[in-house]
């Protein structure tokens, strides 16, 4: 992964969210016999199928009023200035998507919302100038599980104190990384080993009062840091030791000591909390490690663009194409997380996950800080995730062209 905010899914075996309070949050239930939304994409498949009957296309209009703001027009302008980097190439082609169609995909779709006066013309014209394509989930039946991740703020130091003595690490000095971000002759020393041997001594960034903590942040690539002076401190992606990531928290269930359905970044936390001898057994077998930099402007995604609030998902990279145009259908919870409500929504791909690798999964990007954290923790929903391409290349439909003069 090349940038990840320091953010976490609010559910289940990989890594949950971190609800910045007290009491464990719990997920809406879901309605339905027990699926496994970590089902891998098949060898050779693409994980989109394309809707070709207008019929089962979703209701496009019900996304309008919140098209129409700022904030899903700069999200759309972050994937439009990834995509112009002659590296975004390398990611392309993605089944048959290609890199010129996902960027005159955007541009078409900025036109669109500018000739859409009206809930209706907008369903009118994205069923008249995009080809609609729909993630084959976990059970080939376009089934995907929506959860909630977001940024949250922990508390450290720029130096070593009492209270704050678990270091993240700069970039070590003697590892390097070829043009794609890997590094070069192969994996780099482990995190026990980094931990154990005390390899970057003396290359510290930053310091957090919390091992686990620490241990979040160098798994997820980036991050807000509050300091004793009440400054908000940024740590950015600066590489990884080149390990496969492995979650712990599915270790933590298949040994019994969390329950499967409670299993979240909190009750994580509490488990180490109690039993702080856990650590080294489980923490040490997620090899991977994060490297990190002084950052601003954040949070950022994958990209290496920020992420926007309500905008911003997170899908597994390695099956979707990067920085495309998404609409969601699912339900999300109110701030109570006591009712759901129908969340249709124009978003753009930005972000992965170590914990998202299928087709039936997806998290959604609520924002930073506890509150988010805490919506974020309530958000556990079935639902579809399609992907909108432009027909015909960068052309505008004849009937994009009549609209437009409307």
């Amino acid at each position: 992964m090349s940038t990840r905010i320091l953010a976490v899914s609010s559910v289940v075996l990989s890594f949950a969210c971190f609800t910045g309070c007290e009491k464990p949050v719990q997920p809406l239930p879901i309605k339905s016999i027990e699926k496994n939304y970590d089902r891998p994409l098949p060898p050779g498949e693409f994980a989109l199928r394309k809707v070709t009957d207008p019929a089962e296309y979703p209701n496009f209009a019900d996304a309008w009023y919140r098209a129409k703001g700022l904030g899903l027009r700069e999200a759309v302008q972050h994937s439009i200035d990834y995509l112009k980097a002659p590296s975004s190439r390398a990611y392309f082609p993605v089944g048959p998507i290609t890199h010129e169609n996902a960027m005159a995909s955007l541009t078409r779709f900025l036109e669109v919302l500018d000739a859409s006066n009206s809930p209706e013309m907008l369903d009118e014209l994205i069923r008249e100038n995009f080809d609609v394509y729909m993630s084959v989930g976990c059970d080939d039946e376009g089934t995907v599980l929506f959860t909630g991740y977001y940024s949250p703020i922990f508390n450290g130091s720029l130096t070593r104190t009492e209270e704050f003595r678990y270091p993240l690490y700069k970039l070590p000095a003697g590892l390097q990384k070829d043009a794609t971000g890997n590094v070069v002759g192969g994996p780099w020393s482990s995190r026990e080993e980094i931990e154990r041997e005390r390899l970057l001594e003396g290359e510290e960034l930053v310091w957090l009062g919390d091992r686990f903590e620490a241990y979040v942040v160098s798994v997820q690539g980036s991050g807000f840091i509050r300091l004793p002076d009440g400054r908000r401190y940024e740590v950015g992606y600066a590489g990884n030791n080149g390990h496969d990531y492995t979650p712990i928290g599915k270790m933590l269930v298949e040994d019994d000591k969390i329950d499967r359905h409670r299993i979240s970044l909190a009750t994580m936390i509490r488990h180490f909390q109690q039993y702080p001898q856990d650590m080294d057994e489980y923490l040490h077998q997620n090899k991977r490690y994060i490297f990190f930099r002084e950052s601003s402007g954040g949070p950022y995604g994958c990209l290496g663009r920020p992420v926007t609030p309500g905008h911003s998902i997170a899908t597994d990279k390695d099956i979707f194409p990067r920085g495309c145009l998404t609409f969601v259908d699912t339900f999300v919870p109110d701030d109570s997380g006591r009712k759901k409500q129908r969340f249709r929504h124009f978003m753009l791909d930005q972000d992965r996950g170590a914990a998202i690798r299928a087709p039936g999964r997806c998290d959604l990007y609520i924002g930073v800080g506890d509150k988010a954290g805490r919506r974020a923790g309530y958000t556990y929903h079935e639902g579809k995730l399609y992907y909108l391409f432009a027909k015909g290349g960068d052309r505008p439909t004849e009937s994009y062209a009549k609209a437009s003069s409307r």
